[in-house]
């Protein structure tokens, strides 16, 4: 199974595609759309759009991982986040993609087995499950790639019945 997990965001959308076979992980392609900050908002929107159905229309994933909001201070940035998360989620329903979401909580579990870990933590896990020489950059790459990683691990088990 191919699995394109997705960081959002407005200023860096981190994406990372992996396959799922056999109880192992293979990094397939990962990276980054970025926006810049004098960019007209609604511009940024359609940038993280049509670079995100790029990588859906090239790489052909079977489903879509992504992390679900999570914001406690700035609600200006989390409405703004929440707009890019939604022209993501536009693109992968347009290509008929079904959509997984996971909390930060979930991911940190799924990954490290301990759901208070540090990002670092989770990051290094991550390039190990996925025998990377290093942790991928920017950081939200690497965090799409472990949002990934948490669909393989829990996609058929207790954990994905949950979330149902």
């Amino acid at each position: 199974m191919i699995i394109l997990g997705i960081d959002p965001g407005y200023a860096i959308v981190g994406w990372g595609l992996i396959e799922h076979k056999n109880h192992s992980f293979r990094p397939l392609r990962y990276g980054a759309v970025t926006t810049d900050a004098d960019m007209d908002f609604n511009l940024r929107l359609k940038v993280i759009y049509e670079d995100i159905s790029e990588v859906i229309s090239s790489f052909k994933p079977e489903a879509v991982a992504i992390e679900k909001l999570y914001f406690t201070t700035n609600q200006k940035t989390a409405i703004m986040v929440a707009e890019a998360r939604g022209v993501i989620l536009l693109a992968a329903k347009q290509a008929g993609l079904p959509i997984f979401e996971y909390t930060p909580l979930q991911v940190k579990t799924a990954v490290t087995g301990y759901g208070k870990a540090k990002k670092p933590q989770v990051m290094e896990m991550t390039r190990r499950l996925l025998k990377l020489p290093e942790i991928p950059k920017p950081d939200d790459t690497a965090d799409a790639l472990a949002i990934a990683i948490t669909h393989c691990q829990a996609n058929g088990t207790q954990l994905r019945q949950m979330l149902n």
